[in-house]
């Protein structure tokens, strides 16, 4: 959920795209939590500014706080610009966890080339259909028949750095599927084809009109990162260094406490799980991927959906706040832009907003607006009392936490 084009966005084609603002139009958007915390109060949305509205009935100054969250704009907020050369999943998540990506990762708008699809076809002694980029829901539609005619596999990408095999479950089970993703993923290495994702994509039905993919059993293979983040940094210093949702297939695993990180089906369930650990006894950091926003409205371009998804979330954000002990504290970020009125179906080149809520939090903290998604992980590095010497970014954690309250 970008909040708003970043400079550079022009070289993106993304000039004018602001995730957040379009969904605020929506009839749909209901989010006193996060307009309690002030998300309408950082950089571009402040009167004057580029994306300012001015006040609606019933949002900002005029909400109703949900139980437990205190007094309006308890929290800290602004926004943080990308570093890395891209506007994808992996390079978002990387960077937030202290990783800048000085290249990016290649993209195949044409189709993967020669060579490539030669190598997996002989590997995994399937042949290739469509090899082009696609619409998710409609590659199945269109290739699905003749894949179960034929056990031929279903080949797509996207303006995304991703290679994305689909395969109904009856011709080809989750597992097998998963084993020809490890394939493409050893084949799809080095600057010139490593690219960001390799993804599994089954998919269920008889026909094209009842095919539907099954999004539970997706499964991301991403590169693995090339250097150390937070997560390697906090379990190397003791700390609990936990993924929910798509955080252990971004970070491919590493730096990571297998024994409590999980996948998850929706952005309930993420939620579910998160505020479960909240029960939990331990020391460190729980980094979470809600994905819905992203893969089932933002690239569908359905804004009253995209709107409706993150006013579920502000709901359980404020039993997640609730039951949120003295020591405790919540960031609420993104990886990138999605904007669900721009053109096309892409990602959006964007600042990401960043809020946070806790007891030892200063209220109504301004960070403005910061020149790298990694001071987000220099931040928490810093609140453990850990060197964050080698993380790209830096920490902002005197601003948003007073003196003494470490």
């Amino acid at each position: 959920m970008g909040c708003g084009y970043m400079p550079d966005a022009e070289s993106f084609g993304d000039t004018g795209a602001c995730t957040l603002n379009t969904i605020r139009k929506s009839e749909n958007w209901d989010c006193p939590n996060l307009e309690a915390l002030g998300i309408f109060f950082i950089d571009g949305f402040k009167e004057g500014e580029t994306y300012y509205l001015p006040d609606k009935p019933g949002t900002v100054q005029g909400t109703e706080l949900k139980e437990g969250l205190g007094e309006l704009y308890r929290g800290a907020y602004g926004r943080l610009m990308e570093r890395s050369a891209g506007k994808d999943t992996t390079a978002g998540h990387w960077e937030i966890a202290g990783l800048v990506t000085k290249h990016r990762f290649p993209v195949f708008p044409e189709g993967f080339p020669e060579e490539i699809i030669r190598e997996f076809e002989r590997r995994t002694g399937k042949r290739a259909l469509c090899n082009r980029p696609y619409s998710g829901t409609e590659v199945i539609k269109d290739f699905g028949a003749e894949h179960m005619r034929t056990g031929d596999l279903i080949v797509y990408t996207s303006a995304d750095s991703v290679f994305q095999i689909a395969a109904n479950e009856s011709v080809v089970s989750p597992e097998e599927l998963y084993g020809y993703c490890r394939i493409a993923r050893e084949i799809l290495t080095g600057e010139k084809y490593g690219v960001g994702r390799v993804i599994a994509r089954p998919f269920t039905g008889s026909s094209p009109e009842d095919f539907v993919r099954d999004n539970a059993k997706r499964h991301d293979f991403s590169l693995c990162p090339p250097g150390d983040t937070m997560l390697d940094i906090l379990k190397a210093n003791g700390f609990s260094s936990i993924g929910i949702g798509k955080i252990r297939d971004i970070f491919a695993g590493k730096g990571l406490d297998e024994s409590f990180t999980t996948p998850t089906v929706s952005n309930e369930d993420g939620m579910d799980k998160t505020i479960g650990l909240l029960k939990e006894d331990f020391k460190g950091l729980v980094f979470v991927n809600l994905v819905e926003t992203d893969s089932v409205y933002g690239h569908r371009r359905d804004i009253d959906g995209y709107a409706k998804a993150v006013s579920r979330f502000d709901q359980r954000l404020g039993e997640l706040i609730s039951g949120m002990s003295e020591d405790d504290l919540v960031m609420i970020t993104a990886d990138h832009g999605c904007d669900p009125g721009f053109k096309g179906t892409d990602h959006t080149r964007e600042y990401i907003p960043f809020l946070a809520y806790g007891k030892r939090i200063n209220n109504n903290t301004d960070i403005g607006t910061r020149n790298c998604f990694g001071d987000i992980a220099a931040t928490i590095l810093d609140i453990f009392g850990i060197s964050n010497d080698n993380i790209d970014g830096d920490s902002f954690k005197d601003m948003i936490i007073s003196r003494g309250e470490a």
